[in-house]
């Protein structure tokens, strides 16, 4: 939304990571191609728009003058409970084929295309004897560890650029900061992946809030905008704050999701979920993400709460997880491994 007191602006202005002709080109509807090449695909909740954006001249999606930059790039854009991605046919290369800022620009609503964050899929690492690399960057040109929303996704583009979509069972191994993560695209057209086990150490998650006796960050006491939370802090492969509270409606999520994000006590800042408890199956909860903000869905904090309400007593080893998106079913097996499935 515009301010009513500042004129609106067409472009970015002069500052902005897209501003100058690359900005126009994108930006601008004359000067730049966006053609949808797609239809909605057959999964449940899967709305895979294609686009090629074909702006023309070296500068296309330059937002730096790395060497190299690509005169254009196809991308496809997925949503899987509202937690949309730009998804890039890496294959060709070892490194992203957009930088941090490129990506930011391209996922700004405004000035470019919007979405959470940009997901690359590029060659499995060597000697690895995985499928892909899994990459992300997010819509702040971060790159977090891992997305569980995200590696769903992955698992469908992957499909449908090797031309698999309609073979039952597929399954990839994802090379990812965070190790390598298991998705199979199921029957029914949803898809289930093993996340590993969840790290519980304080220090590992990281954070400096303490250990209770059971060697976790358990319900433990925090201060957060002038009011006393109680904390219980998991790591699936990127780390998480899981804050139980009566009532969801009620709370500012704007207001104390950043104080979280950037408390002194996380020191790679945090994921945030504040979790009601409807009944020891059914959890619900909405997401403050490092680096993205309030999103519709968050696959890794759907995880990590499930673990801390397995944890502090408030529900069972699976449950539904009910976000604004949509619902996953999370499973936290005898094992140790956290099983996530849901729709592509």
């Amino acid at each position: 939304r515009t301010p009513s007191h500042r004129p609106h602006r067409p472009f970015p202005s002069r500052g902005h990571p897209m501003a100058g002709p690359a900005a126009a080109a994108i930006a601008g509807r004359r000067r730049a191609c966006v053609a949808p090449l797609g239809a909605p695909s057959r999964a449940s909740g899967l709305l895979p728009l294609a686009f090629l954006v074909l702006v023309g001249g070296a500068r296309a999606l330059a937002v730096s003058s790395r060497a190299g930059a690509p005169p254009s790039v196809s991308f496809t854009k997925f949503q899987g409970l509202g937690n949309d991605f730009l998804l890039v046919d890496n294959r060709g290369a070892a490194a992203p084929v957009l930088t941090p800022p490129q990506a930011a620009a391209l996922c700004d609503r405004h000035f470019g295309v919007g979405a959470d964050g940009v997901i690359f899929l590029l060659p499995p690492g060597e000697g690895t004897g995985n499928d892909y690399t899994m990459r992300i960057y997010n819509s702040d040109s971060s790159e977090p560890e891992m997305c569980g929303n995200g590696v769903r996704l992955a698992a469908m583009f992957a499909s449908e650029l090797e031309g698999r979509e309609d073979e039952p069972g597929v399954q990839y191994k994802f090379d990812t900061l965070a190790g390598t993560i298991v998705p199979r695209i199921m029957d029914d057209g949803r898809v289930r992946v093993d996340m590993g086990k969840p790290v519980l150490d304080p220090k590992l998650v990281p954070t400096t809030l303490p250990a209770t006796e059971n060697g976790v960050a358990q319900e433990v006491p925090l201060e957060v905008g002038g009011k006393q939370y109680h904390v219980t802090c998991v790591s699936m492969g990127n780390p998480h704050a899981v804050v139980f509270v009566d009532d969801l409606d009620e709370l500012d999520l704007h207001t104390v999701g950043p104080m979280f994000e950037n408390h002194p006590a996380f020191p790679e800042r945090i994921n945030t979920e504040f979790v009601q408890v409807l009944s020891p199956t059914h959890l619900r909860m909405k997401v403050w993400e490092r680096g993205a903000g309030p999103t519709l869905a968050c696959g890794t904090g759907a995880c990590a709460l499930l673990v801390a309400a397995s944890l502090t007593g408030r529900s069972e080893r699976r449950a539904v997880v009910s976000l604004p998106g949509g619902d996953l079913d999370i499973e936290w097996e005898e094992g140790g491994h956290v099983m996530m499935t849901g729709p592509g």
